[in-house]
């Protein structure tokens, strides 16, 4: 769900394009599905649908048999989404849903009925504390931490009625580690973490499993933006942004792929993965392991 507060600053060729090189393989390896994964009869809704990590889960998700229930306040790129689904084979499997996740309400109601909940809708504002515009802290922490809450509240009781339930919610890096100048993202994180792990350990009895995937930094739109703020708040040029501040914890010195990142999701609910609740899965490249 792209949801950038105040003026979005436009991508920077310079600073992507210098990974490019080191992300190509990558980007064709994680082009096809590689687990197997049944969803046939199953209805799946993601948020932030209509790209970056939420497109890649959605198309995933359909593939592997789901009805996709695909939820994004950009209605135009929900449709985009659409077309590329017929484009790939999957004529009528995405269902296009605009909700902006503030309203709670129609958010809960929205997740009725659901058996896959993946909780991706993500906004992001890098500033110090003491500049940060507490209105959107109270966005972030709403779009962020409060949605899924009610998403899962939702999704709970057909889950618990039928014995079987998949929520996996896309936290981050920043649900495991902290950083400058992102007060809202890191407390959003950090409590999805937990509402996971409650999730987890309430579902274990009705065939419920919740986890986190913690990606670090992912080629989407929304990381791309964040380079101009990044590179006021630190000081340097912004072609220096990647190497030195986005990726300077990182072992492996790449953006990670939307496409990865939904062959997680996709492993998280398939039958192998039945053991695994309340777990933080960190597609990080090594950040964590300092």
């Amino acid at each position: 769900m792209a949801m950038n507060p105040g003026p979005a600053p436009q991508p920077v060729p310079s600073a992507v394009s210098a990974v490019s090189a080191v992300s190509a393989s990558a980007s064709a390896s994680a082009a096809s599905p590689t687990v197997a994964l049944d969803l046939g009869g199953r209805t799946a809704l993601v948020t932030g649908a209509a790209g970056g990590i939420g497109r890649a889960c959605a198309l995933r998700l359909a593939a592997a048999g789901a009805k996709v229930r695909a939820v994004d306040r950009d209605g135009a790129g929900l449709e985009d989404l659409v077309g590329q689904s017929r484009d790939l084979g999957l004529a009528g499997a995405v269902e296009p849903l605009t909700l902006d996740l503030t309203d709670l309400g129609a958010a809960e109601d929205a997740a009725a009925g659901t058996d896959v909940l993946v909780n991706n809708a993500g906004l992001q504002l890098v500033r110090p504390i003491e500049e940060f515009p507490p209105d959107v802290f109270h966005t972030v922490l709403t779009v962020m931490l409060e949605a899924p809450f009610r998403l899962m509240r939702g999704a709970l009781p057909q889950m618990y009625a039928k014995g079987w339930g998949r929520i996996v919610n896309l936290s981050s890096v920043h649900g495991l580690r902290a950083s400058a100048y992102k007060s809202a993202y890191v407390a959003a994180k950090h409590g999805l973490e937990g509402l996971s792990k409650t999730a987890a350990l309430e579902g274990a009895a009705h065939g419920v499993t919740s986890n986190c995937v913690n990606p670090g930094y992912v080629r989407t739109p929304l990381v791309e933006r964040q380079i101009a703020d990044q590179a006021a708040a630190h000081g340097i040029p912004e072609e220096r942004v990647l190497a030195e501040v986005l990726l300077k914890h990182s072992a492996l010195k790449r953006l990670v792929e939307p496409e990865e990142v939904a062959e997680a999701v996709a492993y998280l609910c398939t039958p192998q993965a039945s053991f695994v609740t309340g777990a933080s899965l960190a597609l990080d490249g090594g950040w964590t392991a300092h």
